[in-house]
């Protein structure tokens, strides 16, 4: 996820992932499509879907694009990808629905049945999968901006959760990126 330094993901409701707070050059996108090419599978809310949805699928073959983002549209509409929703039926580009009332339980019976590294896209999504253990590693990539308010990346918690460090870098403009282990995920 896109983070600020005070782990807000938009200051103002609607950014959808795309403030003018966040410095996504070519060598951070050329890291978001090698990372995301290695994934087996994509899990998504539905308003990080519906935003990539949005952009995506037309990208990869506009030529007015960097190669950069049309090789990340090329990726994200070909990749495998989980829908979690309570409002759509459909989804195209390779996307399976799960509309479940218990989407947890669905996704924890999904995680068992794939190999190799799932991603998961969405505040909401995320803070119910750590809360249910489900998330093994959280990987942050640090804007250097303090927003000061808007949405944060995770919902109120009831308790610490540690985190061990695995992976740290720095990329163009300041941003860093910090992969961690959960401690002891439940699942």
């Amino acid at each position: 996820m896109n983070v600020s330094v005070d782990m807000r993901i938009e200051q103002t409701p609607g950014e959808q992932g795309g403030g003018a707070w966040m410095r996504i050059g070519e060598s951070l996108h050329r890291e978001f499509n090698a990372r995301a090419r290695a994934l087996s599978l994509m899990v998504q809310g539905r308003t990080v879907y519906e935003t990539m949805e949005a952009f995506w699928p037309a990208a990869r073959d506009d030529d007015s694009l960097p190669d950069f983002l049309r090789e990340y549209g090329e990726i994200w509409t070909s990749m495998p990808k989980v829908l979690v929703t309570r409002t759509r039926t459909s989804a195209g580009h390779n996307t399976q629905v799960i509309r479940s009332p218990d989407a947890t339980g669905a996704l924890a019976d999904l995680r068992a049945r794939t190999d190799g590294d799932i991603g998961v896209g969405g505040a909401t999504l995320a803070t119910a999968l750590l809360r249910a253990g489900l998330l093994d590693e959280v990987m942050l990539f640090t804007h250097p901006v303090i927003l000061g308010s808007g949405r944060p990346l995770f919902d109120a918690h009831d308790e610490p959760l540690q985190l061990d460090l695995l992976e740290q870098a720095r990329f163009d403009e300041g941003v860093t990126l910090h992969r961690y282990a959960v401690r002891n995920p439940a699942a």
